[in-house]
């Protein structure tokens, strides 16, 4: 069995606590860890001089060596700030209205793709099996064949792949198809992704299907599958276990009988805050019997600050958070906390374990894992209610959530009725439903299927 290269827009260095990383940075190392390998990305830096000048930043630590560059200013703007994050993430999730496309960004995405391909190039070995990662890298297969590279590269998209006519809003979506079939296996959060992307190519160009899950277009030979990505269960549920610091018990305390509402994910149009925001008020206006008696917390720490379409929801939900605590808060309740902070991962767990309902309702998610952490954080005991938007991957696993439409208010309320009156025998009835499914799809196994895939199509 040959190297593991791992290829990622940002790359983690080496962290001899696991504690502060993500459940995927985890999952990775591990893969790496087993074998041995290379980690290869951009290190988060900013070049004064150019990227084909800047020499590699290169450690070493046990049996992984990590290989980082930097970027410089315009390279960063153009292809991570621009094309990245204004034209492929809003596309991918159904937001067209907010991409703003421009010749240069595209040309500059290509680049600095071009850029990395050639400076992993001389450090791969010739039977290394190459592993790419998501959106800011989908023609990085095709700029290392460009080298001629013979190793098998396989990829995975961590965003939601777009319905084909969606896609082809964007004035580049067929060379970027043509230059994602350079990969040898490409992975895709749900089904429905990947077949959206298969219809995307047979919709431009003749695809033949060899077999079930590998066609052939644009003079290339390619599989694809799902692959919905999980998390460690038992980790989650060990940090989640045990007391709450002395203060966030006081609160909890303070609380009473109140049922909490929780909502965590970084600060994106994509995440469904403002339409949730207004379906938590129609709740309050359908149940006043219920003011008094819930709270709903939003956690929202801010991400690409840079950009205006951040800055714009940023400024929404202040305002409309004002507006509902204005409209319905009293001298000892406050119906709607908005923390636009960012809370230790540790603790973040402990909080979902003391939380009576999670409200979850992205517009459109590749999978959400904040779904699938907040169950494996709960007492199955006494578990809480999770409430999830259709247009998540995680919808077609955890089908014994409560589903809503994120677009519909009222539905959206209606569920969070449900979700404060129903009995504890329907909450463990549920909730083990569900453990059993992210007791299966773990991130381990999400890990060993694509590269057991990947490794077989080496052969």
């Amino acid at each position: 069995m040959g190297r593991l290269v791992v290829v990622s827009n940002r790359i983690a260095l080496p962290d001899h606590s696991k504690n502060g990383a993500g459940g995927l940075a985890v999952g990775l190392l591990d893969a790496l860890q087993e074998q041995g390998g290379l980690w290869f990305g951009w290190n988060g830096e900013i070049s004064k001089i150019t990227g084909e000048e800047e020499p590699l930043q290169i450690e070493q630590d046990k049996n992984i060596t990590y290989a980082a560059c930097s970027l410089t200013q315009n390279d960063y703007d153009l292809y991570y700030s621009q094309f990245s994050n204004t034209v492929i993430w809003p596309a991918f999730h159904y937001r067209l209205d907010l991409v703003e496309y421009q010749r240069e960004a595209w040309e500059g995405y290509l680049h600095v793709n071009q850029l990395l391909a050639a400076k992993l190039f001389p450090l791969l070995k010739q039977d290394d099996v190459v592993w790419v990662h998501d959106y800011h890298l989908l023609p990085f297969a095709a700029a290392l064949r460009e080298h001629d590279s013979q190793q098998p590269i396989g990829f995975f998209l961590h965003i939601p792949f777009p319905a084909p006519e969606v896609l082809m809003a964007l004035p580049d979506y067929q060379e970027i198809l043509r230059l994602m079939t350079a990969y040898s296996l490409l992975g895709f959060q749900t089904e429905r992704d990947a077949k959206a992307f298969v219809s995307a190519i047979a919709h431009e160009t003749e695809l033949v299907t060899v077999e079930q899950g590998v066609y052939q277009a644009y003079g290339n030979t390619f599989h694809v599958h799902d692959y919905p990505i999980g998390i460690d269960p038992d980790s989650i549920r060990k940090l989640a276990e045990g007391p709450l610091p002395p203060k966030m018990q006081a609160i909890r305390q303070g609380l009473g009988d109140a049922k909490n509402i929780i909502a965590c994910e970084r600060l994106d149009y994509s995440k469904g805050i403002p339409e949730r925001f207004l379906a938590y008020e129609s709740f309050l206006e359908k149940h006043p019997e219920q003011r008094g008696n819930v709270r709903y917390t939003q956690i929202a720490p801010t991400s690409r600050g840079e950009v205006q379409a951040y800055q714009a929801i940023r400024h929404q939900l202040e305002t409309e958070a004002g507006r509902i605590n204005g409209k319905y808060g009293t001298m000892s309740w406050t119906p709607l906390y908005y923390l636009n902070q960012h809370f230790d991962r540790r603790l973040l767990m402990k909080i979902f374990r003391l939380t009576d309902i999670a409200l979850i309702t992205p517009l459109r998610d590749g999978m959400n894992l904040v779904a699938k952490e907040y169950l494996a954080a709960q007492d199955p005991v006494n578990p809480g209610v999770l409430i999830l938007s259709k247009f998540a991957g995680a919808a077609c696993e955890l089908t014994d959530a409560l589903l809503v439409n994120p677009y519909d208010r009222d539905e959206v309320a209606n569920a969070i009725y449900k979700a404060t009156t129903m009995t504890q025998e329907e909450r463990v009835r549920r909730h083990a439903v569900m453990m059993n499914v992210l007791s299966y799809q773990t991130i381990t196994r999400w890990r060993e299927t694509f590269l057991d895939d990947l490794y077989e199509i080496s052969k």
